[in-house]
C-alpha cells in the first residue's frame, strides 16, 4: 500500500514538473516571439527614419545647388542687358534688352505679330506690309472666332502658325530678299514652309507661311513627397 502510495505521488510531481516546464517553455517561446517583432518593428522604423533623411538631404543638395547658380545667373542677366543687338530689337522703348529674349520665347502670338511688323517686315525700306495673321497659340489662347481654348492633341509642337504679304517696287527685289534674311536673323526661330512671289503691275508682291516656335512656360514650385515605410 505504501509503495503505491510512492508511486501516485512520484506520478503526480512528474506531471506537475511537466507542467512547469511546459509553461516554461511557452512563457520564453511568448517573450522571444514579441521580441523578435519588436526587433523587426524597431529594423523598419531605422529604416524608414534612415530614408527620410537620405530624401531631405537629396531636396538639401538640390536647393544648396540652385544657390549656387544665383551668382552665375545674375552675371549672365547683367551680360544680356547691355548685348546692342538684344537693344536694337526691342519691341518697346524703355523695356530691358532682356525683354526681347523672353518675347522671342514666350507663347504669345500677340508678341509675335508685334515682332513681324514692327522689327521683321515694316523695317526694310520700299516693304509695304499688305496683310498679316498670326494665330492664337494651340492650347493656350482663345480662336479668332472667340469660341474659347483650343486644345492641343500634340503638346509638344510648340509653334505658333503664321502668314503675310508683303510688296514692293517691281525694281526693288532686294527689298524682299532683305526681309527674308531679317526673319532668318530673328531670336524666335521662324521655319517659313511656303514662299511665293509675283509680279503685280509696278510691283512685286511676296506671300510666305510658316511657323514660329516658342519654349514652353517653366513651372518653378516646391512640391511635397510622400515617403512610404
Amino acid at each position: 500500500m505504501e509503495k503505491q502510495s510512492t508511486g501516485l505521488r512520484k506520478r503526480q510531481q512528474i506531471s506537475k514538473a511537466n507542467q512547469t516546464m511546459f509553461l516554461a517553455i511557452a512563457g520564453a517561446s511568448v517573450v522571444v516571439g514579441f521580441s523578435l517583432v519588436l526587433m523587426l518593428f524597431l529594423v523598419q522604423r531605422i529604416w524608414f527614419g534612415e530614408k527620410v533623411i537620405a530624401e531631405k538631404n537629396h531636396t538639401v543638395a538640390v536647393l544648396q545647388k540652385n544657390l549656387d547658380s544665383v551668382n552665375a545667373l545674375k552675371d549672365n542677366i547683367r551680360v544680356l542687358n547691355t548685348n546692342e543687338d538684344l537693344k536694337s530689337i526691342l519691341l518697346k522703348d524703355g523695356d530691358s534688352p532682356l525683354q526681347s529674349v523672353l518675347d522671342a520665347a514666350s507663347a504669345n502670338s500677340t508678341a509675335m505679330a508685334s515682332s513681324l511688323q514692327v522689327k521683321l517686315l515694316s523695317n526694310v525700306s520700299g516693304i509695304t506690309i499688305e496683310s498679316l495673321k498670326v494665330d492664337p497659340v494651340v492650347g493656350v489662347e482663345t480662336s479668332s472666332d472667340g469660341s474659347g481654348s483650343i486644345d492641343s492633341s500634340d503638346p509638344s509642337s510648340h509653334s505658333i502658325g503664321f502668314s503675310f504679304s508683303v510688296s514692293t517696287a517691281a525694281g526693288n527685289s532686294d527689298a524682299l530678299r532683305q526681309v527674308l534674311m531679317q526673319i532668318e536673323k530673328s531670336i524666335r526661330p521662324f521655319n517659313i514652309t511656303n514662299l511665293s512671289v509675283e509680279s503685280q503691275g509696278s510691283r512685286l508682291v511676296m506671300t510666305a507661311t510658316g511657323v514660329g516656335y516658342y519654349d514652353p512656360a517653366q513651372v518653378v514650385q516646391l512640391t511635397d513627397k510622400v515617403v512610404k515605410p
